[in-house]
């Protein structure tokens, strides 16, 4: 009797538009293009190897450079990946995006996502028509590893340059340079050799089917606002961002979160009308200490443990959608 081959898994690439997407006037154009120009079809139709890996489907959720990508999208696209994640027949799901926005839309998939399957966020630093173009092999990489056993349980993944990092822990470090992806200190996962994912470590916080948040009764995520530390610092966008609605603000401090003398009021006011403040640092590295340059505890502050102030804004919003009491934040920045 014949054998039926193993079946192959499916994998569904959702688009959103960014620089993999983007089209330039040459094929020496990689600074100077447009993003958002190519289609989820003609993306696929770029990669045929992808159907010797697995079962392949398109949509185009959106068609946007990720600088545009707002909470309201946010909320579309989680919605758009448990869906269909659900369903028996979808195996993984990865996800085009631009690389500006790319380590915070992944960070909100990773607190909402409610699957263990394989989610992984794909980008490129060149434009599809660029004669170096990275984004070709970046998505056969990220379809390879959303179809394998490996990432399952991994929480949702980031894949370029043959490297896969975490979610909560990838940030861009660089302009323009195809390796521009990278997790300080802590490290990448894995890599992507030889057509397989190679794993070494995995982030320890908790994630995905694994967090207490939920979208899908939600259409509008809290306001939360950053404010960036530097010399000379005032406090007029802090006070215009309260005035404006604000239900958390982000001080993205100096050093290890510190707040200049002349801040330091305008937080305090911002908390006693019921705004949660939250220390993080524009370091880029290290943990915020609880207590350490700030006396938190008084002041009734979060502070950011090792997240950058754009992924604390994250936590913050989707922990607003579930308490205001400071202490379980607190807790929230050091589960998540």
């Amino acid at each position: 009797m014949s054998q039926h081959p193993a079946r192959r898994p499916h994998i569904a690439i959702l688009a959103t538009g960014g620089t993999i997407a983007g089209t330039g006037a040459s094929s020496t154009a990689t600074i100077a293009y447009t993003a958002a120009t190519v289609g989820v079809a003609q993306l696929i139709a770029a990669v045929p190897e992808l159907e010797t890996v697995a079962r392949i489907s398109g949509e185009q959720v959106f068609q946007i450079a990720s600088e545009n990508m707002t909470d309201a999208s946010w909320l579309t696209l989680a919605k758009r990946v448990n869906a269909l994640l659900a369903g028996e027949d979808v195996d993984g799901i990865v996800i085009s995006h631009g690389t500006d926005t790319i380590e915070e839309t992944a960070y909100f998939l990773n607190l909402v996502v409610k699957s263990a399957k394989p989610v992984v966020l794909v980008g490129a630093m060149r434009p599809s028509t660029a004669m170096s173009a990275d984004g070709p092999s970046n998505l056969y990489n990220a379809v390879l590893l959303a179809a394998s056993r490996e990432a399952v349980g991994k929480g949702v993944l980031v894949a370029l340059n043959n490297q896969i990092n975490a979610a909560r822990d990838v940030t861009k470090t660089n302009t323009s340079t195809p390796d521009s992806f990278k997790t300080p200190e802590l490290g990448v996962l894995g890599y992507m050799h030889d057509n397989r994912p190679f794993f070494y470590r995995q982030c320890t916080r908790r994630h995905t089917f694994d967090t207490v948040f939920d979208v899908e009764e939600l259409d509008a995520l809290p306001q939360v606002d950053i404010i960036f530390g530097y010399a000379n610092m005032n406090r007029i966008a802090l006070d215009a961002f309260v005035a404006a609605g604000a239900k958390g603000i982000i001080h993205a401090g100096v050093g290890d979160g510190s707040i200049a003398s002349q801040v330091k009021p305008g937080l305090v006011e911002a908390r006693a009308k019921g705004c949660v403040v939250v220390r993080a640092s524009r370091v880029g590295q290290g943990i915020v200490a609880r207590n350490g340059v700030a006396n938190d505890d008084a002041l009734d502050f979060v502070v950011a443990d090792t997240l950058s102030p754009q992924k604390a804004r994250v936590l913050l919003m989707l922990a607003l959608t579930k308490t205001g009491d400071t202490a379980e934040i607190q807790r929230m920045f050091h589960t998540y």
